[in-house]
């Protein structure tokens, strides 16, 4: 097998595992194959060194991610403080709703180890979109669907733990 023939060989198995990933997304789980295609295909891969942020607090990047491997913490700056939220686990996809237009990130993510994710950003998604127009019922629908089910899940995990939370609540409502 020739140099060229590995370049195309290994690039084939990037789109095989890129289509997969995004198959285990909720955003993408219901796009068409050929559609799939198009997205696997536009997406980036980059690995992040342990103390390098994926995303910024504040920032509006456009991007989503999804993780391949690594270790990352969400944190949320405060008051001059930083506090841990919570680990980003592989296979989190992360971002969707930044696809669909602009806003900041209320959370920044830090890896920890060496972190792998696979990113789409907002540009590509768009251009692709007017392609794809047909699709877009399918992306709201799966991203009212995450919005719904987040929430139940938060509700049914800390009524009796955090009444002042469920005053703040009410994300499905608007």
């Amino acid at each position: 097998m020739n140099s060229l023939e590995k370049s195309n060989s290994s690039t084939t198995s990037e789109l095989d595992q890129n289509l997969e990933f995004l198959r285990q997304t909720y955003l993408f789980a219901v796009v068409p194959l050929e559609s799939l295609k198009v997205f696997a295909y536009l997406c980036t891969r980059e690995k992040f060194k342990p103390g390098e942020y994926l995303i910024h607090q504040g920032e509006d990047d456009g991007n989503a991610f999804y993780v391949i491997d690594g270790q990352a913490k969400l944190e949320r700056e405060s008051g001059g403080s930083v506090q841990i939220v919570r680990d980003v686990e592989v296979g989190e996809f992360i971002g969707g709703m930044s696809l669909m237009g602009s806003m900041q990130r209320l959370y920044s993510i830090r890896a920890e180890t060496e972190t792998t994710c696979l990113i789409l950003d907002r540009e590509k998604f768009s251009r692709t979109m007017t392609k794809f127009q047909d699709l877009m019922p399918s992306f709201f629908k799966a991203l009212v669907g995450q919005i719904d089910a987040w929430e139940k899940s938060f509700l049914s995990g800390r009524m009796v733990e955090c009444d002042d939370c469920l005053k703040q609540l009410g994300v499905s409502l608007l």
